[in-house]
């Protein structure tokens, strides 16, 4: 498919009722097991390019040309709609996201997500009319071309104020974000008050509330449309490397063998 096509699907997921799943994975192997275990849309995550690069997570650790074809790799091996995660544009400018918006179209991608973040530890938000003018001009650039994300890291960096999160997400949503997105709502309640307050725009959820996963059946009764994971698969994975360094370290050489064979993955790769 091309990327209009990817988009077009993307948009209908979206449209449907009821929540999907969609996994973040952060390379070709990861991509194809996903596509396999039958998910019908996949998500770049910034914080698991960043570790498979050897590199600490935010301030631009990934560049805007690393983070697009990574996306664009997984969309090209797997043919499903990728969302990718470009942080915060990859500048402070209305403008600076605009180019984020055209390179993400240009790799293929069918959606990605602009966050109110500046890369600055020292002031790591940005102020509430600058973000919705950031957002404003991505959301230009976007329409009817590619889903734009348009996500507040307020209750991750912020003050932690509900009502703040919820303010910029409907700022987000006047100003063209097709979906909204604020990681680190704290519980059911937040994420119904989230869902109501941008209505009828789908809201993605990362993993669940902060009290811990639920179901996907009680998010999707709470209105949520996308889940997403961040970095939560790779780190499951790195779970399974440090039991096997545990099992080596004891000299168990066969518990650190896995079941998944080399050719299991090597038939799902063009």
């Amino acid at each position: 498919m091309g990327q209009a096509d990817r988009y077009e699907r993307f948009k209908a997921l979206h449209a449907r009722p009821g929540a999907f799943i969609m996994p973040n994975v952060w390379d070709g192997g990861s991509a194809v097991l996903m596509k396999q275990a039958g998910f019908e849309a996949l998500a770049s995550s910034s914080i698991a390019i960043a570790f498979a690069l050897g590199r600490q997570d935010g301030s631009h650790a990934v560049s805007r040309e690393e983070a697009v074809a990574n996306a664009a790799l997984i969309g090209d091996l797997t043919d499903l709609p990728v969302n990718g995660d470009l942080e915060d544009g990859f500048g402070s400018s209305p403008e600076d996201c605009v180019a984020t918006v055209e390179a993400a179209i240009a790799g293929g991608l069918a959606g990605l997500g602009i966050e109110d973040t500046t890369a600055n530890p020292a002031d790591p938000l940005h102020g509430f009319e600058a973000a919705v003018a950031r957002v404003k001009a991505a959301a230009k650039a976007a329409k009817g071309r590619i889903l734009l994300t348009g996500r507040t890291d307020n209750l991750l960096k912020g003050p932690r104020d509900l009502d703040e999160t919820i303010r910029r997400l409907v700022a987000f949503a006047e100003a063209g974000a097709d979906v909204l997105f604020a990681p680190g709502l704290p519980d059911l309640d937040a994420i119904r008050a989230v869902v109501k307050a941008v209505s009828p725009k789908p809201v993605n959820v990362v993993v669940g509330p902060g009290t811990g996963p639920v179901p996907l059946a009680a998010l999707a009764e709470a209105g949520v449309r996308r889940v997403s994971l961040g970095g939560g698969l790779q780190r499951r994975a790195y779970d399974g490397l440090i039991e096997a360094a545990t099992a080596l370290k004891a000299g168990d050489i066969a518990g650190a063998l896995p079941k998944l064979g080399s050719g299991d993955i090597a038939c799902l790769l063009p």
